[in-house]
This record gives structure tokens, sequence and C-alpha cells, in this order.
């Protein structure tokens, strides 16, 4: 029997359920996994609460990203043996738990070097600022950028990757201890929304020259401040809602600069093995080269309702990380 966060209904952190279930077994073309560190995401909220239903059927156990070691292989599975360490980020849902039998496409093998821990908090957020980075917009030297949620964990990659990229980042956060996390990453300007005026210091900033392109990962009325802080041709790029849904949107903010808008996943992206495999190697050579992935929370399995409760206040920064 192994312990395993599951959902019998949509809902609150307090649907998240440890359960005891069967050890699985993997079916042909599947391995088995022993989870030794799982990635705790802004997505995994979504799909408790049911706004992405659709990438569970309940009852269900939710977690997109986790680490762990191959326990077992089933008939015709290729490219993977017992032993081998390994990671996933993406579908299909079902990383909160101890072990889990899964398909072998959305695997990537951990580099030597790279401990369980970094893989699994950071392979979702990372593979998502790749794209973001070099394949929903391809940032080039002198780009400017406007960060939004700078001190989360796609965010602190984000400004770390793009002044490698040799970029201006413009980060925004909610406070003063985030900021300080954001200015560590790299961030050049630091803006703390709920004290200052976002879009009249983006503007200051860029000498009312706007930015090249926004990354939005709040929603809510977020993405219509995105536009207005936007230069000439901008490009907003909306790839998550932590305040909540997007309201309906008047595409016609973004004539008087041309401007365009993107809502891309990473699901999109990675798809395809060898995109995955491009993607990831991308991802593993800049934690070779130094970047750094902060992880600054862990819970105990059994704490998941906990760890959302965290998340979903706005009260955890960098990467967290469910342990078994």
């Amino acid at each position: 029997m192994i312990d395993t966060i599951v959902i019998r209904e949509f809902g609150g952190p307090e649907v998240l359920q440890l359960e005891q279930c069967d050890t699985p077994s993997p079916a042909a073309g599947e391995v088995l996994i022993r989870h030794t560190a799982i990635g705790l995401n802004f997505i995994d909220t979504y799909v408790r609460s049911g706004l992405y239903s659709h990438l569970i059927t309940l009852p269900g156990t939710p977690g997109m990203e986790a680490a762990g070691v191959i326990e077992a292989c089933g008939k015709g599975v290729s490219g993977f043996s017992t032993g081998d360490r390994v990671v996933y980020a993406g579908g299909p849902a079902g990383a909160y738990c101890e072990m889990r039998s899964m398909p072998v496409a959305p695997l990537v093998k951990i580099p030597d070097g790279i401990s369980d821990e970094i893989a699994a908090a950071g392979l979702l957020k990372g593979l998502t600022a790749e794209y973001l980075l070099h394949r929903t917009h391809k940032v080039t030297a002198g780009d400017t950028l406007l960060v939004h949620s700078a001190a989360g964990g796609v965010g602190l990659i984000l400004c770390q990757w793009a002044k490698v990229l040799g970029a201006t980042v413009i980060g925004s956060v909610s406070s003063d201890a985030k900021a300080a996390l954001a200015r560590a990453a790299g961030a050049d300007h630091v803006i703390i929304y709920k004290q200052e005026n976002l879009v009249e210091r983006v503007l200051e900033i860029t000498g009312n020259a706007g930015v090249d392109v926004a990354y939005d990962a709040v929603g809510a009325d977020s993405v219509v401040k995105s536009i207005a802080c936007l230069g000439q041709f901008g490009h907003v790029i909306s790839y998550g809602q932590s305040a909540g849904p997007i309201p309906p949107l008047d595409i016609g903010l973004l004539a008087p600069k041309g401007a365009s808008i993107t809502r891309p996943t990473l699901f999109q992206y990675a798809g395809r093995r060898e995109v995955l495999e491009d993607m990831a190697a991308n991802w593993f050579a800049q934690l070779r080269n130094g970047l750094k992935v902060d992880i600054n929370q862990t819970f105990a399995l059994r704490d998941a309702a906990d760890a959302h409760r965290e998340l979903e206040a706005g009260r955890t920064s960098g990467c967290s990380l469910l342990l078994p």
C-alpha cells in the first residue's frame, strides 16, 4: 500500500485527502516510479479547484511534476531501465503519491550532478521559462521585459535566464522581501505593485518607451495593465492566472501599439518527444552553468492541503516541494 493524495470532488484545499492505495503495476509501455520529490505548482491548484478539470478524472490524484527512481518496467519499454533517475513535468496528473505507473513519453533522465530535489522543483518551471524566452517570444540582447510574480518559481528563473540573454528585466512583486529575491535573481528594476503604480513606474523606467514583452502569470485584471506597459509591437504572454480567471478582453486595446497577446501552455510545446528533449537539454544546461533553483518551502506529502493554502495565499517564494 502507498500514501496517495486523492480528490473526490473539486473545491478548496480541504478536498485533498490522504488515502492508502494499492501499489500499481506498470502496463505495457509504462514504468513504475518511486517518487523521491514532488513539485508543487499553481497548475495543481487549478486542477484541484476544477478550473483545469480536463486534466483529471474524479476520483483522482493531482500533481504534474515529480522525480524518482524507476522500480520496474512494463513490456515494450525502451530507452529507460530499472534504477534510472527520472523526472517529468506535465500530464497525466497523478504525482501526489509515493509510487505511480506512467507512460515513458513525458519522462526525462536526470543528469549526473543534479539532485532529485532540484529536478522535481525546477523542471516544470524551467521548461516553462524555456518556452517563454525561446519559443513564444525569442528574447534577444537589448530587449526589455516585464516579469510579473518575479519572486515566484518561474519568475526567479525568468529573471536569471533573461539576464543571460542580455535583456533588461523589470520585476513586479508584492512585498519588500520578494523585491529582494527578484533583485538577487538579476532584476534590473523591481516594482512593488502594492506600493507603486505599476504602469506609471514601467513607463518611467523605460522613458515612456514601454517593454518589448510582458510575462503575466497573474491573470484577472493584470493583463490589461500588461498591455498598458507595452511599447510599439509589444507582446503580452499570459501563461497563468494566480489572481483569478482573465475576464473578456477588448482586443482593441492592442491596436494603438500594434501589440499582440499569446496564451501558451507547456503541454503545447512539450507534447512532441523531440521538442521535450530539446527543451530539457536547454534547461539542464542552464542549471550546469549556474542558474539557481531556490527551494524555499518543503511539505510532507500528507500536508498537501496546507501546501496549497500557503501557495494560494502568496506566502511562498521560489519553488516548493512535497516529500513522500
